[in-house]
């Protein structure tokens, strides 16, 4: 049901932190009240423009905005009507607040992209009741998504989402200046592996550093995807270069420690794993296939310098 008593924590997964609400109007007043009343259950974010409303959007998109239809400056519906054009932001639900008996307002919201519209004065119970609602379709379409973009035999990302990501991050480095750092990862000599155990140990070889590399991220914004065959990639947000190799040596220590004996191996008599990184520091002028072509220059440097081994660069920095 979606208008029952279970908290919204029930409702996630046991690796979710609280969903993220943004609260969006010009008055503090209201934004107080709706923090209070919502702040046990959400991460809450305020915007007190639609400027800042659409920043936070771009930066950290949360899972559903609250948003008033009347502000100074740009009002709600151009808003609602900018997150719906960015592909970035543009399935993240938005409930309208408007005014009182205004039909007018709410045909122009729901016109605008709302999936919902409340009106004022606020009724708690009603809020709260329309924002749950909502937040349970944006997680099962999150679910689903989030299916598209597995890769069926290792259950990490596929090549779809993290060309999604790759591209994303950049841009959000670059408009922020943080750093932004990316390892490329080749299984070595896995073709031989394949010949001499067979292609159903060759999937579970697959699946076993898979595991082994997501258990080897730090922070949830981290992401390691099949890249394609026996080459996956981990992109790492906000990530100094000098942390991003430590990470880089950790996986390789990790994966070597698995012991997966390997007995075609030029590199070691287990299963190893070569790696290249790549990383942007805050004043870096670049693209994401300059990061790419970088971690993927590192990657061919450690295999030709006799693979199972680590080797990284830095994109040039750019001064002010």
């Amino acid at each position: 049901m979606l208008y029952d008593d279970t908290p919204i924590a029930k409702l996630l997964d046991s690796t979710r932190t609280k969903p993220r609400l943004l609260l969006v109007d010009d008055q503090s007043t209201w934004t107080q009240a709706m923090h209070a009343l919502f702040a046990a259950d959400f991460h809450v974010l305020l915007a007190h423009s639609g400027e800042q409303a659409l920043a936070i959007c771009q930066d950290s998109p949360p899972d559903l905005v609250l948003l008033d239809a009347v502000m100074p400056a740009m009002d709600g519906f151009e808003v609602c009507a900018r997150l719906k054009a960015s592909a970035s932001s543009r399935d993240i639900p938005v409930i309208f607040v408007t005014g009182h008996n205004d039909t007018e307002q709410e045909t122009r919201a729901l016109n605008a992209g709302a999936a919902d519209c409340v009106a004022r004065p606020l009724n708690p119970a009603v809020v709260k009741a329309r924002v749950k609602s909502q937040l349970m379709l944006k997680l099962q379409s999150d679910a689903m998504n989030k299916l598209v973009f597995l890769d069926g035999l290792t259950g990490v990302f596929n090549r779809r989402y993290f060309d999604q990501r790759v591209h994303m991050e950049m841009a959000r480095s670059v408009r922020n200046k943080t750093p932004l750092a990316l390892i490329m990862i080749e299984l070595d000599f896995f073709d031989r592996y394949k010949d001499c155990y067979g292609d159903d140990a060759g999937d579970q070889c697959l699946r076993e550093i898979a595991d082994t590399l997501k258990a080897g991220l730090r922070r949830p914004a981290d992401l390691v995807a099949r890249y394609a065959g026996a080459a996956f990639a981990c992109l790492l947000p906000e990530t100094e270069f000098n942390n991003a190799m430590a990470m880089a040596c950790e996986l390789e220590l990790r994966v070597r420690g698995k012991a997966m004996a390997h007995a075609r191996s030029d590199a070691a008599d287990v299963a190893t794993i070569t790696l290249g990184v790549a990383g942007r520091v805050g004043n870096t002028v670049a693209d994401a296939r300059a990061l790419l072509t970088l971690a993927q220059g590192q990657l061919g440097r450690a295999v030709d310098a006799g693979r199972g081994r680590v080797s990284g660069d830095l994109l040039p920095s750019t001064h002010d």
